[in-house]
């Protein structure tokens, strides 16, 4: 049986949830059907056994563990070890991470099929980080379905042209809760400086119709304004929904906050506004 994700789920860094039982109990009371644990986790993933420990229904999902730095039978008994605690609540994402971040970064999509070959996790849980038309394709072959990280609705479509009807598509969106839009937009600027930097999403955003002038000089307001949902509450659920409207099944919503880390006020807001 495949990992239940629900409509909405929350992604956040990893790091914030070591021994966040009871902030991860409200989420779930508050509506959200699974968290994403970003940021790369490795190791014995003890974020993750701490979010299970502390919520009884809520799908953990790490978005995602890189394939160039944690072993495949590593993280295949790391996943026997969770999912015998914690039964049917734990769905494996993994990826290729970027090049800019790896030296012996080379023909990831070989190094994602090998990885694959190697992972004893079954398929149905586990989730592949995918933007470009072969790893979703691979995504939907060998996995659960796809996690695009960074996307917009237009790029939602898109993969579920590619990805078919049956895999699971869960898409990332940031998130800015503020209604004046220089503030806004300084925030959401702030939130993807690195990733103006890295190949693998400038390409993607080019396939989808920005441009060079759009990711230069610190993202246009064009660019900003389609990867970062802000707005009020009501206004930000409109472009969530615009994610299922183009064929998402799930979507994991990341709150940018001003002061950083999780800001737990942002998520009864937007649960308000989404349950």
């Amino acid at each position: 049986m495949a990992v239940e994700l629900g409509t909405f789920g929350v992604w956040s860094q990893a790091q914030l949830w070591a021994g966040a039982g009871d902030a991860a109990a409200e989420l779930e009371q508050l509506g959200y059907r699974a968290l994403w644990l970003g940021g790369s986790p490795g190791g014995d993933l003890r974020p993750v056994s701490d979010v299970l420990a502390g919520t009884r229904e809520l799908t953990v999902a790490t978005g995602i563990v890189n394939v160039w730095s944690e072993p495949a039978d590593r993280l295949s008994a790391t996943y026997r070890r969770i999912d015998g605690e914690h039964p049917g609540r734990f769905l494996v994402g993994i990826g290729a991470s970027h090049p800019e971040a790896v030296g012996e970064y080379v023909k990831p999509y070989d190094k994602l099929v090998g990885y694959l070959d190697e992972l004893d996790v079954p398929e149905d849980r586990r989730i592949l980080a995918a933007l470009g038309p072969r790893v979703l394709e691979l995504a939907a072959d060998r996995t659960a379905g796809a996690h695009p990280y960074l996307v917009t609705p237009e790029h939602t479509a898109t993969a579920r042209e590619v990805l078919g009807a049956g895999p699971v598509l869960a898409p990332e969106q940031h998130v800015v809760l503020e209604t004046d839009p220089d503030a806004a937009r300084a925030l959401a600027r702030q939130s993807i400086q690195l990733y103006l930097g890295l190949r693998n999403y400038t390409r993607n955003w080019l396939r989808l119709g920005f441009t060079e002038d759009d990711v230069a000089d610190g993202g246009s307001d064009r660019l900003v304004d389609a990867l970062v949902a802000w707005g009020s509450p009501e206004q930000v659920a409109i472009r969530l929904h615009a994610h299922l409207a183009a064929g998402a099944d799930h979507v994991a919503v990341q709150v940018i906050a001003p002061q950083g880390g999780h800001d737990p006020e942002a998520f009864r807001q937007l649960a308000a506004v989404l349950f």
